[in-house]
């Protein structure tokens, strides 16, 4: 490797949204060595298939204001 040319590359704590920690080596820039979380794969509908329900729920509405009793 050239010298110089590369970022930092040092250890951080990423805690997910449920509270698990783990440790890795990242070139994030986070002052403390702590990085949150908001989405992962326990939380977020394309990994626990909760995107097909909302997507339902929004043709339902559009259906629902087009052709509503007026």
């Amino acid at each position: 490797m050239k010298k110089g040319i590369h970022p930092d590359y040092k250890e951080i704590t990423v805690v997910l949204s449920d509270g698990t920690e783990m440790t890795t080596r990242s070139t994030m820039d986070v002052s403390d060595g702590i990085y949150k979380s908001e989405v992962d794969s326990k939380n977020h509908p394309f990994y626990n298939k909760n995107q097909k329900i909302t997507q339902k729920a929004g043709r339902i509405d559009r259906f629902n204001k087009r052709y509503a009793k007026k």
